[in-house]
């Protein structure tokens, strides 16, 4: 492959992996329910 392409790729999974982190346990994450901690029995 080009170099570019694996560049590209390279930085378009940085991009995603960042964000989905940031969702997960950034500021955001505050507003996410988590089904399981309803439901407990």
């Amino acid at each position: 492959m080009e170099t570019a392409i694996l560049v590209a790729i390279f930085i378009s999974g940085l991009l995603v992996s960042f964000t989905g982190l940031y969702t997960a346990f950034g500021q955001p994450s505050q507003q996410l329910r988590d089904p399981f901690e309803e439901h407990g029995d």
